[in-house]
């Protein structure tokens, strides 16, 4: 199989025959072996009984899987990447944002030119600015930290992979902002990006928006830096800062025990060790510097052993 098109949604009901359309006809124009891969994300309105009428009508190229709930596009991503079978994959929304017009550009790249990912760039936007402003900013951090230069849009949902990819990287939680780190934290360092068209939404409204969606972001990023940095050997950061906590308290506790000591040789009054606040300050980061330590003995017993993390409750698979 050529092409699986990987596409999350949640309550687009009115956009998804449209989409399918779309995608088929360029498919069928460029000869393409395909298959397309609806994830319902928990939807409440008629999304999966359209899905179900496309894949009666094309079994072999309608697939869906339906959460119980929503669980949000990093597991509906996971479970899609499970189950695609081409040696290229397209992600898209399926909000019609995302031109299919762009796939045969993004198939070429990775199977002529050696790509291991192609990203999207959306460099004209039919976003407010209230979104583009906070979402510049965060592609900037996003590039500092991973040492990806040459993304614009770490979170642009039009991307293509090689096979290998999808199968060597775990998505979950919200981690799909950062799809080109994980590869690249995998060993697949050949990222390119292409610029493509944005449409603005034709239906409905984003599911997406909010500050919230921002501050996670960072977070995200935040957290999937430490766990690539540190993420198999927690020891290192913890077990450094404790030590380093604890030999400061333990030099302050020394200093006010050889003060005391040396004012009782020299028959000098000297009040109770106890009576300086500087005592309780040094007990405290010795304690402190221990917990850190401990911290990093654990840390490293429990390392990437969450056997639960992608574990989602899926009603039905066609």
């Amino acid at each position: 199989m050529d092409i699986s098109v990987v596409i999350p949604l949640y309550n687009e009901d009115e956009s998804i025959p449209e989409l399918y359309s779309w995608i088929e006809r360029v498919m069928k124009a460029n000869n393409f072996s395909y298959e397309v891969i609806f994830i319902n994300d928990g939807s409440t309105d008629r999304s999966w009984e359209i899905i179900t009428e496309l894949h009666e009508k094309q079994p072999e190229q309608v697939k869906g899987i339906k959460f119980r709930r929503n669980y949000g596009k990093s597991p509906a991503l996971y479970c899609g990447f499970a189950q695609a079978q081409g040696d290229v994959v397209i992600t898209m929304d399926a909000d019609l944002q995302d031109s299919p017009d762009e796939i045969p550009e993004l198939y070429r790249m990775i199977k002529e030119e050696g790509y291991d990912l192609v990203s999207g760039y959306k460099q004209k936007r039919y976003d407010p600015l209230s979104k583009t402003l906070p979402t510049k900013l965060f592609n900037a951090t996003a590039r500092k930290i991973s040492g990806i230069k040459n993304l614009h849009d770490f979170n642009c949902g039009l991307k293509a992979y090689r096979k290998a990819v999808i199968k060597n990287i775990e998505v979950y939680g919200e981690m799909h902002r950062y799809i080109p780190y994980l590869a690249k934290q995998a060993g697949f360092d050949k990222i390119g990006e292409k610029v493509v068209q944005h449409q603005a939404r034709k239906y409905g409204q984003s599911k997406f928006m909010g500050l919230n969606r921002f501050v996670n972001g960072y977070l995200d990023l935040l957290t999937l830096w430490f766990l690539s940095t540190f993420g198999k050997k927690p020891m290192h950061v913890f077990g450094f800062l404790g030590t380093i906590v604890f030999f400061l308290g333990f030099i302050a506790a020394f200093v006010l025990g050889a003060e005391k000591v040396w004012c009782l040789a020299n028959h000098i009054p000297q009040r109770l060790v106890t009576d300086s606040p500087y005592f309780y300050i040094a007990l405290t980061m010795m304690m402190i510097g221990m917990q850190l330590f401990l911290t990093g003995f654990i840390g490293d017993l429990i390392s990437r052993s969450s056997a639960g993390r992608n574990d989602y409750q899926i009603e039905e698979t066609i």
